[in-house]
């Protein structure tokens, strides 16, 4: 997502820590069913969140 999210929104996305400070904010959380997926879609849009990219990883935290 563009833009930094500070820690009233972030305290309304929990689950979720923010990555490290860049030009974006980068956040990390659980896997997700789509249900969940969904959820958090909708979530972010509510808190007026622009959505840039959505990722898998690995475990292996490589």
């Amino acid at each position: 997502m563009s833009g930094s999210v500070d820690d009233r929104l972030l305290a309304e996305l929990p689950g979720l820590t923010v990555g490290p400070p860049e030009i974006r904010t980068v956040l990390y959380g659980p896997d997700l069913d789509q249900s969940a997926l969904y959820g958090l879609l909708d979530q972010l849009q509510a808190l007026g969140l622009d959505l840039v990219e959505v990722r898998t990883t690995d475990d292996t935290g490589a």
